[in-house]
């Protein structure tokens, strides 16, 4: 398998089928960073339901779209942010205020009914929230 940014291919695969006006997609190959992205979108109301499906090479989602992303894409280098610092990468990311989100990952463990991950992925608003800071891996909006 070529050595290929999966969040990289992931955001972008989500952008090519919304402007298609696409129901759905499929992406391959997935990651577990990738799963957390995709639930939070989902969260933001960005994405419908999304399937895992483990074929043994790599995995695939099957994700549903609900044409509410204009633009969305990984950020590459992962800068690290602080949790007072949201405000300049919102400037450079989105195209106003109120719309859109930053994707980041943190140290904090989200805690799951029956298991810990050790990168909580959430919007940068509930970052903000939390008063914490990590790394920006994507945008949408």
């Amino acid at each position: 398998m070529p050595a290929t940014n999966i969040l990289a291919n992931l955001f972008n695969t989500l952008y090519n089928n919304e402007a298609r006006r696409n129901n759905n997609c499929l992406i391959i190959p997935t990651s577990k960073l990738g799963v957390e992205v995709l639930k939070t979108l989902q969260k933001d109301g960005y994405i419908g339901e999304f399937e895992h499906i483990d074929d043994k090479r790599g995995g695939k989602f099957k994700i549903k779209l609900l044409a509410k992303i204009t633009k969305c894409g990984a950020i590459s280098p992962r800068f690290k942010v602080k949790s007072d610092e949201y405000n300049s990468w919102e400037q450079q990311y989105l195209p106003a205020y109120d719309r859109g989100m930053l994707v980041v990952t943190t140290n904090q463990g989200v805690m799951s009914h029956h298991e810990t991950t050790n990168q909580g992925v959430m919007s940068h608003h509930e970052a903000v929230e939390k008063g914490i800071g990590g790394f920006l891996v994507g945008y949408v909006y």
